[in-house]
């Protein structure tokens, strides 16, 4: 734990430590070294710098994300994966302005499977990467045959992993998948976490702004969790705030959570900034959103997720006068 320096530096170093024992946790080095290991990733999961002793649990674990990311990687080849489609409204007027896409595991035992309960073995496996290029593929096409069955322009938002911006080869599936799929760059918009730009601030610039010269709008999702710099949030080529459902959930209960999503509001719109709120479940809370001059709003007050199927209808009953659609496909 003592710091030491190098070339005028002071630098710290901590360790995560795995710990099996003999015999009861294995009779061979290769045993006590792989066991050793599974609970060193346990001390690094409990915020590193610290020690766990092996379990028996720690290989169930193991051994059911291994199967998990098995049967992930059969689903992709397979086409297991769809998207379905969660209506986006203007707060104000109650006119459709999109659906956001949300991803969805079509399991031939276990039927529709909700993200959440896969999408840490895909971030942690790598398969986000070839499962993030299927969403914006995916994404972009679907957008484009709406528009060709001549429903209204839509502006397809694409929620995008951390590992998909740092593997360096957005930038060109981006403008791969606009030129196959015949999208227009205008109509496609692309979130990034908060939490993500706050860790990887000079990096996602760059990239932000390569996008933005091909006419890609820039959204910030989850806006409110990930602790912003508002001097970096000012530099940002970033046209929309999208809060977080977790202010928006106890409106108008929480005084609290009144304040902090009305400043946000406001701070977007002092830095030209547009608002969507998340998870809109009742007319109080989408009371306050108007009041407050929040520009959308989506949640199951609308619309629950809609099959792709379903959202023709939804599109063709919106008035056409200065309308649009807005498509986010997320993991």
């Amino acid at each position: 734990g003592r710091p030491f320096g190098i070339q005028d530096n002071q630098l710290f170093v901590t360790a995560s430590i795995g710990i099996s024992t003999y015999p009861g946790d294995g009779l061979t080095a290769d045993e006590l070294v792989r066991n050793s290991d599974a609970a060193m990733y346990r001390a690094k999961e409990n915020g590193k710098n610290n020690y766990q002793f092996y379990t028996r649990e720690l290989t169930v674990i193991a051994r059911e994300n291994l199967q998990l990311e098995s049967s992930l990687r059969m689903a992709l080849e397979r086409d297991e994966f769809v998207l379905y489609y969660q209506p986006k409204w203007d707060a104000a007027s109650g006119v459709i302005t999109g659906v956001e896409a949300l991803l969805r595991w079509q399991h031939p035992e276990r039927g529709l499977i909700s993200p959440t309960s896969f999408l840490c073995t895909l971030e942690d496996s790598g398969l986000i990467l070839p499962v993030g290029q299927w969403i914006v593929q995916t994404a972009c096409q679907q957008a484009q045959a709406w528009r060709e069955q001549g429903l209204p322009p839509i502006q397809m938002s694409i929620n995008l992993s951390g590992r998909q911006i740092v593997g360096g080869s957005l930038l060109q599936l981006i403008t791969d998948s606009l030129s196959d799929s015949g999208l227009d760059s205008r109509y496609l918009e692309l979130e990034v976490t908060e939490s993500f730009i706050m860790q990887q601030p000079e990096d996602v610039v760059e990239l932000l702004d390569s996008l933005r010269a091909l006419g890609v709008s820039i959204s910030i999702d989850d806006f409110g969790t990930g602790h912003s710099s508002l001097s970096y949030l000012k530099q940002l080529p970033v046209q929309k705030l999208k809060i977080d459902r977790s202010f928006i959930r106890d409106i108008p209960a929480d005084a609290d959570d009144m304040a902090i999503t009305g400043a946000i509001i406001a701070m977007g719109h002092r830095l030209q900034m547009s608002i969507v709120a998340e998870g809109v479940e009742n007319a109080e809370q989408l009371a306050f959103l108007v009041e407050q001059g929040c520009e959308e709003a989506q949640g199951f007050l609308y619309s629950a997720p809609l099959a792709a199927r379903e959202v023709p209808a939804l599109l063709q009953n919106m008035p056409r006068s200065g309308a649009k659609a807005a498509v986010a496909a997320s993991a």
